[in-house]
């Protein structure tokens, strides 16, 4: 089954991601691995390598929509635009949410690619 569209809902830890299409929906999640050390600056290395994950997981899917709190969003967006900046057209938009069921979130994507598609198809006035 190909599935081209897909939402994440991603926080400092965790990165659910569901590529879904009209009738079907399939999810996995990317966590992160903290490590334990002194080193200055460990804690963001630690994050980048989450999101580069996160990043590698998307590789191959068109359409993107990121959910989750703001910060979180913030973050993953400049991370993206200074270390992936090649996934920058794949990613359709930004939602903030707050625990949303993965139905929920489904719905929510259906629901924004939908209206992403009518406003990308529709003619401005000349």
């Amino acid at each position: 089954m190909s599935l081209y569209n897909a939402v994440v809902l991603i926080d400092h830890h965790h990165a659910k991601i569901v590529q879904f299409d009209a009738d079907h929906a399939e999810g996995h999640t990317v966590k992160d691995h903290p490590r334990n050390t002194r080193q200055h600056g460990s804690d963001v290395r630690t994050e980048h390598e989450f999101f580069g994950h996160v990043c590698d997981a998307l590789a191959g899917i068109a359409r993107v929509l990121i959910a989750g709190p703001h910060t979180s969003q913030s973050d993953f967006r400049h991370y993206v635009e200074k270390h992936r900046p090649h996934l920058v057209p794949q990613i359709a938009g930004w939602e903030t949410v707050d625990h949303p069921s993965e139905g929920q979130l489904v719905a929510l994507a259906r629901r924004f690619f939908v209206e992403h598609e009518r406003m990308a198809n529709s003619k401005l006035p000349s």
